[in-house]
């Protein structure tokens, strides 16, 4: 028995080793921990920002002041913004070249894998390292082709300026909720991304998120634009290692989706287990255009995770494909909403979920069909599976229909792993512990399939290791 629970201890300490190193905090600015008009005045002052946008961030901090923390959800008691640093620059500029890139820094990106998979099977990658992007760069014959893809700040002062004030913010305003307006109060670093009409980027492109410094938080802004009939695949990853303290993610994604177009956008969320992810994602999509939404929520404490498809062209479709897995002390509250604004739109939306150790994984979805939106068709599945009887999982769907004329339909099954096929597993000789993660990398699997192979392999892996020591 000793033996069993010396191997559960040293599985905990090993279980996230990639993610978990610390870093020596080397930043050569941040600024002081909470959130005043000084401050966001500061981290615009830092970013050289364009007039607008300093006024943007100022309305969006006063917008902030005036909205309260949504009363619905996991709570967010233990966040705390006064001991929040919302801007931390790293001690480097960023660089084009990864030979280039500091030792430290590079160091971390390189047991996450991130040169490996950008020599291997990317078309360009952005690395961003606490609140600023210090890698980027993308393959010559893409660029040929006319695809932009460069960090924020470089696009907010460069040739695209006029089409990211245009988009800034459209898609996701600072109205939204509270932590849009944060965001929008003192956002930093993220990726640009602009695929002409017509454009077939065969190859992903992905921007990596590493949030290094304790008590900290990373507000990167991704804004994606894919113009008609062009098609993209845009791959997003992130990690931390776990501190004694509060840790706050809030990014924001802004798709916006051309006629004809479509986009797949696949992440893994992979933080550690002191932080808040309140991250806010959303497509606009034009008439015939897609968005397909693959995603995977496994680290943070508590998660707020809710991507969004406003199908607002005749024809318009969205899928969304997500997992969720909350063990000990974690509440993650995801899934998924869409509008239905045009005729003939279709949306599916198909998640599982997995709890265990007294973890509460929750499932939320948001249906809205508007009157103009006849013809459109929307099936929403939600599976969930609870591995003891200390987790939960609760399936929170909300529809508001406002067309006769439509196809809408909800599933939800909620349960546990089947003793009698532990029992018959193990009478072919496989240990108790095996035959659960054997069934519940089984239930995963159909997520696992259609996420890029390094990151369906980190799912599985990840799975594998929360698993592992869990009985008893």
């Amino acid at each position: 028995m000793r033996a069993f629970e010396t191997e559960k201890t040293e599985v905990a300490e090993i279980d996230r080793s990639v993610y978990d190193i610390k870093d020596k905090v080397n930043a050569a600015f941040e600024v002081n921990s909470g959130l005043t008009a000084e401050i966001v005045e500061k981290i615009s002052e830092e970013k050289h920002d364009p007039e607008w946008m300093r006024e943007f961030r100022l309305k969006a901090l006063e917008t902030y002041n005036k909205m309260s923390i949504p009363n619905w959800g996991p709570s967010l008691e233990g966040l705390d913004m006064s001991n929040i640093v919302t801007y931390v620059r790293p001690n480097t500029e960023m660089r084009g070249k990864w030979s280039d890139v500091p030792e430290d820094i590079k160091n971390t990106f390189e047991r996450l894998g991130i040169p490996q998979a950008e020599r291997s099977s990317l078309a360009g990658v952005g690395a961003q390292y606490d609140s600023e992007v210090v890698y980027h760069n993308v393959k010559e014959e893409v660029a040929a082709q006319g695809v932009v893809y460069t960090d924020m700040e470089s696009a907010l002062t460069g040739p695209y300026a006029d089409m990211v004030k245009e988009h800034f913010m459209k898609c996701v305003p600072p109205t939204d909720h509270k932590f849009a307006a944060l965001h929008g109060a003192v956002w930093s670093g993220g990726s640009f991304v602009y695929v002409p009409a017509g454009v077939h980027v065969d190859i992903p492109l992905q921007s990596y998120f590493r949030l290094n410094a304790p008590g900290a938080g990373q507000f990167e802004h991704t804004l994606i634009i894919v113009d008609k009939g062009a098609y993209l695949h845009f791959i997003e990853g992130c990690s931390a290692p776990k501190y004694n303290v509060a840790n706050l993610h809030a990014g924001c994604v802004e798709i916006f989706v051309g006629e004809g177009a479509r986009v797949r956008y696949s992440t893994i969320e992979n933080w550690s287990k002191n932080m808040y992810n309140l991250n806010t994602k959303r497509a606009k999509v034009e008439k015939g255009g897609t968005i397909e939404w693959v995603s995977g929520s496994f680290g943070s404490h508590t998660g707020c995770l809710y991507p969004m498809s406003i199908l607002q062209g005749e024809g318009a479709r969205m899928e969304f494909t997500g997992i969720t897995f909350a063990g000990a002390g974690q509440d993650l509250d995801t899934g998924a909403k869409v509008v239905h604004a045009a005729p003939h739109t279709t949306s599916h939306i198909s998640t599982k979920s997995i709890a265990r150790d007294g973890g509460v994984s929750n499932f939320r979805s948001s249906v809205v069909v508007l009157p103009n939106a006849a013809g459109s068709k929307s099936s929403v599945s939600c599976e969930s599976l609870m591995l003891d009887d200390r987790s939960r999982s609760d399936t929170i769907p909300a529809m508001d229909i406002r067309c006769d004329a439509v196809d809408v339909g909800h599933e939800a099954k909620i349960g546990r792993i089947s003793e009698e096929a532990i029992f018959y597993l193990m009478s072919r000789g496989m240990t108790e512990e095996d035959a659960r993660a054997l069934i519940v990398g089984g239930f995963a699997e159909p997520i696992a399939k259609e996420l890029p192979l390094e990151y369906a392999m980190e799912m599985n892996n990840l799975i594998r290791l929360e698993m592992k020591g869990s009985i008893g």
